[in-house]
């Protein structure tokens, strides 16, 4: 489990802390749900699923995660989030997570943060967690980060490969921070600043099944030319 070093209620709990004995206290208030959550990265994110409309994981990223230890949960309880003290806690946690991968050398980039809301009535979801991930995207992107919203809803997005999908199906409530990669591009292109973050970290990166819709994206917003592809393309 590791404590901020400047916010001494602030932990976030690591994969190894749900299976020691006796359980530390801020995982026993939360056992059922922060397990449920392990369960729901292991045998869904990190598996194919038959709708999922391309091979592979689910999500390409959280085996990574959960490989490198570099997979944290963290609660936050009940069911009163006002938008100003959800804004403070994303936040927080989003400069941890930067502050964490300075320290983790190759392993930088799985760095994940999944912020539980496990008290939440079915009503509470919509506000606590698709607003507040809509309200803040911008405020992650812009740091080279993304932020997803998951919940049992579920959300109303469809697979990339297959719309029909219900992709952020998650039993627990979440909001979950990692580092963007190449691929996330069609989660950027509708805004013209996210699109400029993109290509700022990965115009000489992006994967070649991309590219064409990199290039019309960039000419319809009216951005700047931006080099496609690359040397270190993949």
């Amino acid at each position: 489990m590791l404590t901020h070093p400047a916010h001494a209620r602030h932990t976030l709990i690591e994969v190894a802390d749900l299976h020691q004995d006796p359980l530390p206290p801020p995982v026993r208030a939360h056992v059922r749900p922060l397990r449920a959550v392990l369960d729901w990265a292991r045998d869904y994110l990190c598996r194919p699923h038959p709708e999922l409309g391309r091979t592979g994981n689910v999500c390409p990223y959280a085996q990574g995660s959960l490989d490198r230890d570099a997979f944290y949960l963290t609660v936050a309880p009940g069911r009163a989030h006002p938008a100003d003290e959800l804004d403070r806690l994303l936040i927080h946690h989003r400069d941890w997570l930067l502050d964490l991968s300075r320290h983790r050398g190759g392993a930088a980039q799985f760095t994940t943060i999944l912020i539980v809301f496990p008290d939440l009535a079915a009503a509470d979801v919509p506000e606590v967690v698709d607003l507040t991930q809509e309200r803040l995207k911008a405020r992650f992107v812009g740091h080279g980060l993304m932020l997803g919203e998951f919940h049992a809803g579920p959300p109303a997005k469809g697979g990339l490969w297959n719309p029909d999908f219900a992709a952020l199906r998650c039993p627990v409530p979440l909001l979950a921070i990692r580092h963007m990669v190449p691929t996330d591009f069609p989660f950027l292109r509708d805004d013209p600043d996210h699109v400029r973050a993109y290509l700022a970290r990965f115009a000489d990166q992006i994967p070649p099944h991309l590219r064409e819709t990199v290039r019309r994206t960039v000419d319809q917003l009216g951005l700047a030319p931006a080099p496609v592809g690359g040397a270190g393309a993949r």
